[in-house]
């Protein structure tokens, strides 16, 4: 689903988002987008986008449950000693 759009930076920075883009987003005069420097560029999106984001980057397995179990089966071969 990956498209390319071009824009350029315009007076005082003003930036035009595509219109073709903006409706693919659902974007609309006044929706507030946030932009996100990395290292590997800038993101940008809607809270609500980058919510989704975090929560995919952030479910899978728990660590915490990964250690715990570990924890706990080392608990039981020493108990079995």
């Amino acid at each position: 689903m990956a498209t390319t759009h071009s824009s350029t930076l315009g007076d005082r920075g003003r930036f035009v988002i595509p219109a073709e883009l903006r409706a693919h987003q659902g974007w609309e005069q006044g929706t507030p987008l946030l932009l996100i420097e990395t290292e590997r560029g800038v993101v940008l999106a809607t809270r609500e986008q980058v919510k989704r984001l975090l929560r995919e980057q952030l479910s899978g397995p728990s660590l915490v449950e990964a250690l715990l179990a570990e924890r706990r089966a080392a608990a039981l071969a020493e108990d079995s000693e």
